[in-house]
Order: structure tokens, then sequence, then C-alpha cells
């Protein structure tokens, strides 16, 4: 029985091309990630979340972001945030302080070392962006391809509940 999907049976599901163009985005997603993260990992010593959030840190400045926000960035518990970020501590790449106005909040924030790393490993995915990202794309479709991907991704974080 059919509703307002026309999709009545499982192969109609399997063949419907909203499932496949979703499919098809998951898998080169998937793909891209494993291929660029390897990278990062093969040439910085980092795993591409720990590049994630040393990539957030930099556009927050020095002054640094409490660890809910670096949760809510990344749609991690605080938990697995804190956990992460207790790796990143202990290889040097970020530092903890109490926030000047409430002594209670922990600022998370880059290390001199976590500088340099962010930037060795953004050359890195650069590279590979470039390589596996967009030149396999007509260059003419390449502006309104990313511009249509940020407004996908920013529907979706804006779909999704806000961490306590």
């Amino acid at each position: 029985m059919a509703d307002g999907t026309g999709i009545a049976t499982a192969e109609q599901a399997a063949d419907d091309a909203r499932v496949l163009a979703f499919g098809r985005l998951l898998g080169a997603a998937n793909r891209l990630e494993y291929i660029l993260g390897r990278a990062i990992e093969e040439e910085c010593g980092i795993s591409h979340l720990m590049f994630e959030v040393l990539l957030i840190l930099g556009r927050a400045g020095g002054a640094g972001l409490p660890m809910r926000r670096i949760a809510q960035e990344q749609v991690l518990t605080t938990g697995g945030a804190t956990r992460l970020v207790d790796r990143m501590e202990t290889a040097g790449l970020v530092a903890r302080e109490a926030a000047a106005d409430d002594r209670r909040m922990q600022l998370v924030r880059l290390t001199p070392l976590g500088e340099r790393t962010a930037v060795r490993a953004a050359r890195v995915h650069v590279a590979n962006i470039e390589r596996y990202f967009l030149d396999p794309l007509p260059a003419e479709d390449r502006d309104r391809f990313a511009e249509d991907l940020r407004i996908l991704s920013h529907s979706a974080r804006d779909m999704l509940p806000r961490l306590r």
C-alpha cells in the first residue's frame, strides 16, 4: 500500500531516487572522511575529530571555548568531549584554564603545538579536499555544490536539539 511517497514494495524503496541520492551522499561522505581522515592521521598524528576540534578552537581565538560549546559543535556528549579534550591535552595540543569571570567553567584553548598542528593538518587536508572532493566535480558546479552543502548542513544543525 503506497502512501504519498509512491513506495509500496521493498524494491520500490530500494530504487527510489530520493533514497538513492541520500545513500550516495552518505556513502561519499563516509568514504571521503575515511580517506581524508586517514591522511591527517598518517601525516600529522591526530584523528580527524581532533583536527575538527583544533579548527573549532582556531575559530574561537585565543580566549578558548567552554567544553559545552565544543560538544555542541561536534554533536558529542559533554563526557565524550571531555575524554577527547583529555587526550588532546595529554598530547600537548590544548590547555584548559578556569574562566576569569566564572572559575567553575573551564575554557579550552590551543597551545602553540596545537596551533602548529592545526596549520600542518589543514595544509594536508586542503590538498586532499582539492584532489578527492573538488577535482572529480565539473569546475562550473563546485561553488553551487558547496553552497548547497552549506544550506543542508545549517538546516540539519537547526533541527538538532540543543545540548544543555
